[in-house]
């Protein structure tokens, strides 16, 4: 998707941002430490990055506030001037639009969104589907170089109210309601969903298909006969836990067992 059979997208957590519980009161640190991130990333060979303002626990729904907007809008921009590799951003938890404003304005490649069809209920409460919206407001602020990849049946949430509505049932319909890729996730963060339901959806759809949780060395090779590209963060990190800062040796295993799946 982005120049390989099975592209390596590496996620940059931003610590927490101003308006958020843990906010510190240095954003110069915290673009100093982003930025870190993701050129530890590049140096170690992925071919795309993803920013997330995964620190900004606990999350609002649907929306953030306007210093959140502004705060990722700037990180972007830091990174995007270093870093030359497709970039994308999810804000935290379903503010889509946001995110298509900062990855619009900040010159980003993609936004992933959650909530894109049909409702589900996260750690935050239900998320109402935002498709129309966010198509609605590419087209308007003529955005439409920035893709949109949506999780699907996503992480951190209960299906049960869709729970007679199958994972391909709902990639083919994000499909037809115009995103231009699905992902494909475990039960949360860290957790792989099997290869097999992303070879089940990538048969079904012909939009990318990405993997979005749980990617180690170990099974890449296991995902990459189905998936357009792999996004990981948690492995990346200083022993495995997301909360650290990206550890080059470990990206570049996983680099590597991707090159030699």
């Amino acid at each position: 998707m982005f120049g390989k059979s099975c592209s390596i997208i590496g996620a940059v957590h931003i610590h927490a941002l101003p308006g958020a519980a843990g906010y510190m009161g240095n954003m110069a640190e915290i673009i100093e430490r982003a930025l870190s991130d993701a050129i530890t990333y590049q140096k170690a060979g992925v071919d795309a990055l993803v920013i997330e303002n995964m620190h900004d626990v606990p999350y609002l729904k649907g929306y953030v506030e306007a210093e959140t907007i502004a705060a990722m809008a700037v990180v972007a921009s830091a990174i995007k001037r270093e870093c030359h590799m497709p970039i994308g951003v999810q804000i935290l938890a379903g503010a889509n639009i946001e995110a298509l404003a900062v990855a619009h304005t900040s010159d980003l490649d993609f936004v992933r969104v959650e909530g894109f069809v049909f409702a589900h209920i996260g750690d935050e409460g239900i998320h109402e589907a935002s498709a129309a919206q966010i198509l609605r407001k590419r087209a308007a602020i003529k955005a439409e170089k920035v893709k949109i990849f949506a999780d699907i049946k996503k992480k951190h949430s209960s299906h049960a109210i869709t729970e007679d509505i199958s994972l391909i049932e709902t990639a083919t319909t994000a499909e037809f309601f115009k995103a231009d890729g699905v992902i494909v996730t475990g039960m949360r963060t860290g957790d792989a969903p099997p290869p097999s339901a992303v070879g089940e959806v990538k048969a079904a759809v012909k939009i990318p298909v990405l993997v979005g949780s749980g990617v180690t060395p170990d099974n890449i090779a296991a995902f990459a006969q189905y998936a357009d590209a792999v996004i990981f963060g948690t492995y990346a990190k200083f022993d495995g836990n997301w909360i650290n800062d990206v550890d080059s040796e470990r990206v570049k295993r996983l680099v590597a067992a991707a090159h030699n799946h």
